[in-house]
Order: C-alpha cells, then sequence, then structure tokens
C-alpha cells in the first residue's frame, strides 16, 4: 500500500507539474501576443477622413458596386480592428476537423495583422498559433500545449508576402481598408471580378476579388500563394469564399468565411470559421 500510495504522490507530482508548466507557458505566450499586438496598434494611422461616393471615380465596375453595397456615405475609416472567430482548422486533407477560437488585431494604415488561435487536439491538448504581418514582416508560430515548438518562421520574402496576401483576402471584414486611399489599387478583369495589388515596404501582392449579384464580395482567389511544404515556399492556388453578410457598425460584412488550397488532387479546404465579435477603432 505504501508504494501504491507513493506511486499516487509522484503521480499526482508529475500531473501538478506538467499543469504549472503549461498555465506558465501559457502566460509567456500570451505576453508575446499582447507585445506583437501592442506594436501593431501603435504603427502608424489612417488619416482623418470619411468615405465619400466620390472615392468611387475611376473604379472598376463591380468595385465600385461592392463599396455602394458595403458602405454609406459618411462611413468613418477603419483604423484598427479586434475580430473573435469560432470555427474549425485541419492541417491536411485527410485530418480531422479540431474546433478553434481566435482573436484577430488588424491594422490598416499600414497594413497588418496578428491572429492568435487555440486549436483544440484534445479534450485537454491544445496547439497555440500565432500568424502574422508586423512591420513588413511575416510571421508563423505554433506550440503543442503551450510549450512544445511546432512551427516557428518569421520574416523569409515568401512567409511575408503571403501574410500581406492573407490581409488583403481578409479585409472584406473591414471594407474600407479596400479603398484607393488605403493603397489598393484595383484593375478590371470581367464583370464579376476585379484584382486588387497592395504594395507595402518593398512586398507587392495580387488577389482576384468575385462579386456577387448584390454587389458583395463571394471569392477570393490567389493563383500563386506561398504555402509551406516541408520548410519550402511552394506557390499555390488559394481560394477564400465569404458568405451571410451582415450589417456591423454601419457596414456590410461576412460572417462566415472558408479558406481552401487548390491542389492537384482537389481542393483542400482547411479554415473555416464564424465571426462571433468584432470591434473597430475608426478615424476621428
Amino acid at each position: 500500500m505504501r508504494t501504491a500510495n507513493r506511486a499516487l504522490v509522484l503521480s499526482g507530482v508529475a500531473i501538478g507539474g506538467s499543469l504549472a508548466a503549461v498555465a506558465v507557458g501559457g502566460a509567456i505566450w500570451n505576453r508575446a501576443s499582447a507585445r506583437a499586438v501592442d506594436r501593431l496598434l501603435s504603427a502608424g494611422a489612417a488619416p482623418a477622413a470619411r468615405f465619400s461616393s466620390e472615392a468611387l471615380a475611376g473604379l472598376p465596375a463591380p468595385v465600385a458596386k461592392y463599396f455602394s453595397f458595403a458602405l454609406t456615405p459618411g462611413q468613418p475609416l477603419i483604423r484598427h480592428a479586434r475580430i473573435e472567430h469560432s470555427g474549425e482548422f485541419r492541417t491536411s486533407p485527410d485530418a480531422p476537423w479540431r474546433p478553434f477560437r481566435s482573436v484577430e488585431y488588424f491594422s490598416v494604415a499600414p497594413p497588418g495583422f496578428v491572429w492568435d488561435a487555440r486549436i483544440r487536439q484534445a479534450p485537454l491538448l491544445s496547439v497555440r498559433v500565432r500568424d502574422g504581418y508586423l512591420e513588413g514582416t511575416g510571421m508563423m508560430q505554433a506550440r503543442l500545449a503551450n510549450l512544445i515548438p511546432v512551427v516557428d518562421e518569421r520574416g523569409s520574402a515568401h512567409l511575408s508576402a503571403a501574410a500581406l496576401q492573407r490581409y488583403l483576402a481578409e479585409a472584406p471584414w473591414l471594407p474600407t481598408a479596400l479603398l484607393p486611399g488605403s493603397g489598393v489599387r484595383w484593375d478590371p478583369i470581367d464583370p464579376t471580378r476585379a484584382r486588387a495589388t497592395l504594395t507595402d515596404r518593398g512586398h507587392a501582392v495580387a488577389v482576384e476579388f468575385e462579386f456577387g449579384s448584390r454587389g458583395e464580395i463571394v471569392r477570393t482567389f490567389a493563383p500563386d500563394r506561398y504555402r509551406d511544404v516541408n520548410g519550402t515556399g511552394v506557390p499555390t492556388p488559394w481560394v477564400g469564399r465569404h458568405m451571410e453578410y451582415a450589417e456591423v457598425y454601419g457596414m456590410r460584412i461576412p460572417m462566415q468565411s472558408e479558406v481552401a488550397w487548390m491542389l492537384p488532387d482537389g481542393p483542400f479546404a482547411y479554415w473555416r470559421g464564424h465571426i462571433q465579435q468584432i470591434e473597430f477603432d475608426f478615424a476621428p
């Protein structure tokens, strides 16, 4: 019995120590995310201005229709945003979907974001993921149980360009970030599509936008976004879908979205999420 009791005590100490280590790792992770967000939100600010229909002059027809759908004259421009998502994520086409919750911060001028997610792998086991584009640099970090490094990449030209493309494709959540005054150049493709190009700190990226009958953005597409394959960036077609538009702070934004890689064997959807909460900081 003494041996059994000793084993139970040692087991309890080990579990307690592991939980404490996870808690400490979580605190370190949260502080690192807070520092990244502070840097993001302190880097410049959008000019004090409001949306005017005069800004639509010269835009491709579907783009002008989109802004008329999403915005009303006098809409203040977004400087920063905070979005909470819930949804599902998976790492390969044959992997199971795992639930996640995340918070994402955006800056419009200069463009940037920090995405901090918790993806549940088992009842007591999660992966923390932090992606971002900050001060012209892309980053991607992941840790299992707050402790075990899974991914830690930053700074490569491929990663930075892919992160800026992600920012551009997610901009329908903050519609004024897509205005020409925010640095986006629009070129026509056909009556329902246009290409948006954004340049920041030496990175120039483009995303194609497809518009629905009301003018809403329904699909984004990049033919050559870099996908990490064993540490190498491989240009891969990349598609996003936006659905369930709702009016928020006087703007119409998609509340449901999905993202997929278009692989030779078929589409690989890996992220699908729903907005739970959204907050904006507007220009005065």
